[in-house]
This record gives structure tokens, C-alpha cells and sequence, in this order.
């Protein structure tokens, strides 16, 4: 792809262009931006040369000389990125008259490349700082054959019709705004329901799990920030202070100094333990703004937090819940398949690496212990602990990061958190973090991805559309609604105006999963037709058998309708 650009557009200079997990990618300085036309000849000039079978041809050289190469093409890019390695000899690829600096390896020559497509264009600052130049970059894919590639191209559509920006919209559950600010999230009624209706279940199945429910303030002083470590190791992501009568105060990046705060309020003995505390509780992070991403990557989030603080010896029985929990909740939104990931301590961290040592064993126990396969993700945990990672897959095998179980002994220390022992004695006491889900928002974000907008029925804002053919069967219907609202279903009444099959049309675009149609015979027989949202009819129905089938599943939470 570099040599197509520098063959057609000879004043453009080449940055960097790494492999991805699905493809490559190359950022280009150019004073003229790149069309979809442009991307078009780009990819006939590929061909080209592939059909060349130009030999990939390496060679090794002084980094001295590599600098004055690239000096002399004009590639001060490439000059930058040669500077900054440390080795004396550096390798560069030829094929074609075209030369590159490149680690490789390669292919034997460019006819082996069968299958490429380029897909998109995008800004990016140069080596990620919003400070540098802006570049574009130009985004691609390669397989070893054209079945393959076509496989891909499809599934890039389905990830297309299932973005969940696009269908928030069409659904009306989210919106954000330009003047309210980047990565912040406005919850529209539809959106709000069903938020609603998953805060209400994570509340009530807390409670039956033995947890106390919390609420916490969004910002505090900043000496409390200071004293947990989130000052220190995580200020990158945390706003810039505000100042309230002369003291500094910080919006919230997290919420476990809050509930170590709480837990401190009352003196604890060891009969007390596990202490068991969650919130539904808004954070606020700093992301730079080419990285937010509708619901899956904002500024503004609630976590489906807790905390437990519990002894020594009770870690390994509270992680063993904590999976079970975890994975009950999962597979109730559909996601049973998961890879599960073991964060170790990464290079920037406190406590001592006994503690470390401690934690991380207590982790991999249980998940020995549950049966559960595992990678080790290394250097991976947070600054104050190690941690297990549950990344879900969606319907389209995407991997998605939700979960988390966090050991930590560092915070305990920090807070000077004690309780009474059977010894009569002060004792740490251990603290886990754990979410769930991670963040409302995320976790929402990729239930619209995974169920294309067409949620289980428990989920839906509506759940039931009463439809009139005409005028004259009106009341009926409204009997009918009524009816399915004293049931506590989430149904509406449309008496507009229009033919019945543009009714339809509009309820089967919102996917609304049961359409209730009212007509000549059901309001003769005192009885309802029901079409669902893939077209089948089924029925007739009284109305009060209609509420028994749909409670059914709706206390069921069926994840397929």
C-alpha cells in the first residue's frame, strides 16, 4: 500500500504502518486529504503490483546510514522513528525500487498477496499525541484467499448494521451533545427504561446476594485522592481540581475511597466479615477525545461497583462467590461464552511483592478450583493489585471487556482499615474490588451490538403495541391496553389514523415484539391476535391469556425471542 501512495502521490510522506489483529493500517502526511476515489486507485495500483511478483528483498544496515537515506527521500517520519531505536543496525525491505524501513518478516515476493481491500480513512496524531501533526490514516484488510476476505467484508457489514450509535438512535435511547460535552451521555426515556430495568434487577439480586447498597457523593476533597494513590499512579485520567472556600476538591475517578470511608465509620469486629458493599456509582475520567466512542468509551459512567472487606482466610470463598455471581449475571443477558484473563503485577505499583504474592495465589486458587481455563495476562494488574479479567463474547465473537475481581492490601493499609479479632486484637482486613458488568454505559452499549437492537422481552421500553384496523374498534383496544398496564407490561396504544400494515411496518422497525392487532373478530369473539416481530402470528387469545404467556417470560428473562 505504501509504494501504490507513493507511486500515485509522490508528495506524501510515509509515518507508520503497523499489522492489527484484523488487518493494517498506515498513517500518511499529505496536504490534500484522501477521498473514497482515492482509497479506489490506491487499491488498483496494489494489484498492480502484486501481479509483479517483486521479490521482498531485506538488507541490514548501519542506523547511521538509514538516517541519511531517509534524510535524503525526504521521509522525516521515518528519520523520527530511526533516532529513537537503539540498536546500531536496522533492517529495510526493497521490492519493486520501493524501500521502507521495517522489521519484516515478509513474503517471499508481492504475488503471494491473493486477497487485500482497503476499507477507510481516519484522522490520527502523529505516535498518538494530540499535540503532534494530524495524519491520515488509511485502514486495510488481507487474507490468503478471496473467500476469506468476503467472509470478513460480511461480517464488517453486520458489525455496520448492528453499531450502536446508529440503532441508538433509531430506537431513541441515547443521544450526546456538542453543547453538554464529548462522552457524556443524555439517557432518552427508552434508554432510561431499560436502564432502569437492569439497575432494578442488579439491586435486587445484590440484596439476595448479601450485599449492602450505597450511594457516595461525585467529588471530594483532594487529599482523599492523594492518600488512596490514585493522585500519583491514575492522575492522567482524572480531571484538573476545583476549588471550593480555598480547599482543592476532585471529581471521582472511582468509588472505593468512599466506601472504605463508610466501612471506617463504625468500629468492625471479625464477626462482621465479609462486608459486603455496592453502588451503582458515577465516575468521571479523563479520555482524550479521539478515543471516545458512543457508549463503549465516555467520560462520564456508572460501574456496577462493590467492595468487600473480609479476613485472610475468606478470600478465596469471596472470589468463589464472587465468579458465581458474575457468571449468573453474564448468562442472564446472553453471554455465555467468556475468556477469562489473570492480571499480575504490572511495573508501577505499590505494597510489597509478598502481598502481591499472597493475592495473586488466592486468584488463581479459585479459579483453579471453578474449573476455569485461564491465561496469564502479565504485568497487566492495576497499581494496587492483581486481578482476574472476564472478557465476554458477543453474537458476532467479538471479545468485550466487562468484569473484574481486584485482591487488594494496599488500600487497607492506606486507610489504617482495622477490625477486632477473635484475640481481641486489631486486624487488616483484606479488600476485593469487584464490577460486574464494568460500566452501565459500556456493558449497554454491547447489548445493543449483541441483539442488533432486537433485546430479550424482560429488557424492552416496549414491550407490547396495541393496533386498531379502524376507528370503530378503539375502545376495545383501549381495554386491551389498559388491561396489559394494570399487569405492570411496558405496552403502548396506537390509534392513529393509518392503515393497519404501516402500523405494523413502524412497531416491527422499532422491534417491538408483540404486536396485539384489534379488528372486526376480536372485538366480536372479546379475544386478541398477536403477531411477534419475525412476522408469525399467533393467537387468538383473551387478553388474560395473553398477559400470563408474556409475564412468563418476562420473569423468565429468556435472552432469545
Amino acid at each position: 500500500m505504501a509504494h501504490a501512495i507513493k507511486d500515485l502521490f509522490p508528495d506524501a510522506k510515509l509515518a507508520i504502518g503497523p499489522a492489527t489483529e484484523d488487518g493494517f493500517y498506515y498513517d500518511i502526511d499529505r496536504s490534500t486529504p484522501f477521498t473514497p476515489e482515492d482509497l479506489e486507485k490506491i487499491e488498483k495500483r496494489m494489484k498492480e503490483i502484486a501481479k509483479k511478483n517483486n521479490p521482498f528483498v531485506r538488507k541490514d544496515i548501519s542506523k547511521t546510514e538509514a538516517i541519511e537515506f531517509f534524510k535524503e527521500m525526504g521521509e522525516n517520519y521515518k528519520v523520527e522513528l530511526l533516532q529513537e531505536i537503539p540498536d546500531e543496525t536496522v533492517s529495510i525491505h526493497e521490492e519493486g525500487g520501493f524501500v521502507d524501513l521495517c522489521r519484516g518478516p515478509h513474503l517471499s515476493n508481492t504475488g503471494k498477496i491473493k486477497a487485500f481491500k482497503l476499507l477507510s480513512i481516519a484522522g490520527a496524531y502523529w505516535r498518538g499525541d494530540e499535540k503532534n501533526k494530524m495524519l491520515q490514516r488509511i485502514y486495510g484488510t488481507a487474507f490468503e484467499t478471496r473467500e476469506e476476505l468476503n467472509a470478513y467484508l460480511n461480517f464488517l457489514e453486520e458489525v455496520k448494521k448492528r453499531d450502536h450509535r446508529k440503532l441508538g438512535k433509531e430506537l431513541d435511547l441515547f443521544s450526546m451533545s456538542d453543547d453538554i460535552g464529548s462522552g457524556l451521555i443524555l439517557w432518552h426515556p427508552n434508554g432510561a427504561i431499560m436502564r432502569k430495568t437492569i439497575e432494578d434487577f442488579w439491586r435486587n439480586e445484590h440484596i439476595k446476594a448479601d450485599y449492602k447498597i450505597l450511594y457516595t457523593p461525585h467529588i471530594a476533597k483532594l487529599n482523599l485522592w492523594q492518600k488512596s494513590g490514585h493522585w500519583d499512579f491514575y492522575r492522567e485520567n482524572m480531571y484538573s481540581p476545583m476549588e471550593i472556600e480555598g480547599v482543592s476538591y476532585e471529581l471521582k475517578p472511582m468509588n472505593c475511597p468512599f466506601h472504605i470511608d463508610i466501612y471506617k465509620s463504625s468500629l468492625r469486629s471479625y464477626r462482621e466479615l465479609p462486608i459486603r458493599y455496592a453502588e451503582l456509582g458515577t465516575v468521571y475520567r479523563y479520555e482524550r477525545s479521539g478515543v471516545l466512542h458512543g457508549l463503549l468509551r465516555v467520560r462520564g459512567f456508572t460501574q456496577d461497583d462493590a467492595h468487600i472487606f473480609c479476613r485472610e482466610d475468606q478470600i478465596e470463598d469471596e472470589i468463589l462467590n464472587i465468579l458465581d455471581f458474575t457468571l449468573f449475571i453474564l448468562r442472564t443477558f446472553g453471554f455465555d461464552s467468556y475468556d477469562v484473563y489473570l492480571s499480575t503485577q504490572p511495573d508501577k505499583y505499590v505494597g510489597t511483592p509478598e502481598s502481591w504474592e499472597r493475592a495473586t495465589n488466592a486468584l488463581k486458587h479459585a479459579l483453579e478450583k471453578k474449573g476455569l481455563s485461564y491465561q496469564i495476562d502479565h504485568g497487566e494488574g492495576v497499581f494496587y493489585g492483581p486481578k482476574i479479567d472476564i472478557k465476554i463474547k458477543d453474537s458476532l465473537n467479538r471479545s468485550w471487556q466487562c468484569s473484574t475481581i481486584q485482591v487488594d492490601f494496599n488500600n487497607p493499609e492506606r486507610f489504617d482499615i482495622t477490625y477486632r479479632g477473635s484475640d481481641g486484637k486489631e486486624h487488616r482486613p483484606i479488600m476485593i474490588h469487584r464490577a460486574l458488568m464494568g460500566s452501565l454505559e459500556r456493558f449497554f452499549g454491547i447489548l445493543i451490538e449483541h441483539y442488533a437492537g432486537a433485546f430479550p422481552l424482560w429488557l424492552l421500553p416496549v414491550q407490547v403495541s396495541v393496533l386498531t384496523i379502524s376507528e370503530r374498534h378503539d375502545n376495545y383496544a383501549k381495554e386491551v391496553y389498559k388491561k396489559l398496564r394494570e399487569s405492570e407490561i411496558r405496552a403502548e396504544l396506537n390509534l392513529e389514523n393509518e392503515k393497519i400494515g404501516y402500523k405494523i411496518r413502524g412497531a416491527t422497525m422499532r422491534k417491538i415484539p408483540y404486536l396485539v392487532i384489534i379488528g372486526d373478530r376480536e372485538v366480536s369473539e372479546g379475544k386478541i391476535t398477536v403477531r411477534k416481530r419475525n412476522g408469525e402470528n399467533i393467537g387468538p387469545f383473551t387478553t388474560e391469556e395473553f398477559i400470563d404467556i408474556i409475564k412468563d417470560e418476562i420473569n423468565s428473562r429468556k435472552c432469545v425471542t
